[in-house]
């Protein structure tokens, strides 16, 4: 009983430091209604109150900032079993160079109650293409997973992308005449995982399409984000060859700083010592 206490109780902490978050969210908003500067207000708390839990829990560091242009850009990142890494990441982001990335998620968290207003400040949206250019085209980053939930639920600890033909992210890019950056969280999937190789939830999901399988974990695992060189524009790609340099990208990344299989003890004496694999 105590360990599965253990394995399971983490999780649903974390959805607590979610709602803890939202409920400031919404007291800006029925004093200040969100407008002007009130809104940079509430997302520089916000973004101290993740950075302080990110420091603490997994000794967060953000490495290769400085591949993150100055204009627009396409982030594309791996995306682990809770997104609670990359939601380190945008704070990051916001405190060291004032930026606020837009994100890309999937339609059911729209759905998920008391959501609205703080993906409102959080700027995280649907993301239809003609949304996506829209931002883009307006100078701002916007950060997407290609694997999405399915890669949340069903990869595992050998880090295996799971993008099947996804191209539309490679055709944004190219019609925006960005950069795509390839981003990726060391131990990510040490800190929180799912039991994925349950076939019936694997045929579940593709069914329904909302993710199901349980959540556990919560180790204090050491993550480190890494942001690669960007890949630049080039007018003379096809969206599915830029997608497959993106996938190789990506994968480089894993492959230089993620020992694989990812290992929960190892992670978690990382947070003592320095990865072998070099930054």
């Amino acid at each position: 009983m105590w360990l599965l206490l253990v394995l399971f109780a983490m999780p649903l902490l974390t959805f607590v430091y979610v709602y803890i978050s939202i409920f400031i969210v919404l007291i800006y908003d029925k004093t200040v209604n969100l407008k002007g500067d009130y809104t940079n207000h509430c997302t520089t708390l916000l973004a101290y109150l993740w950075d302080i839990y990110g420091k603490i829990w997994h000794g967060y560091e953000v490495h290769g900032i400085e591949n993150v242009s100055e204009g627009p850009g396409l982030i594309i990142y791996y995306h682990a079993a809770l997104p609670v890494d990359y939601l380190l990441f945008l704070t990051r982001l916001f405190l060291l160079k004032k930026r606020k990335c837009r994100t890309v998620a999937d339609r059911f968290v729209f759905k998920l109650p008391g959501y609205k207003k703080i993906l409102e400040v959080l700027y995280i949206m649907a993301g239809t293409k003609e949304d996506c250019l829209s931002v883009l085209k307006d100078g701002h980053l916007i950060a997407i997973a290609p694997g999405g939930t399915r890669e949340a639920q069903f990869s595992d600890h050998t880090y295996k992308t799971i993008w099947r033909n996804r191209i539309g992210f490679a055709k944004i890019a190219i019609e925006a005449k960005v950069p795509i950056i390839p981003m990726f969280t060391q131990n990510v999937r040490e800190g929180y995982r799912t039991f994925g190789k349950i076939q019936v939830m694997q045929r579940l999901y593709e069914s329904i399409r909302w993710p199901l399988l349980p959540v556990y974990g919560g180790f204090p695992v050491k993550w480190r984000t890494y942001l690669g060189k960007p890949i630049p524009y080039d007018p003379n790609i096809t969206p599915e060859e830029l997608a497959e340099k993106a996938k190789i990208s990506l994968q480089t990344l894993i492959e230089r700083h993620q020992k694989l299989p990812g290992s929960i003890g190892t992670a978690l004496l990382e947070r003592f010592y320095t990865n072998s694999k070099k930054d």
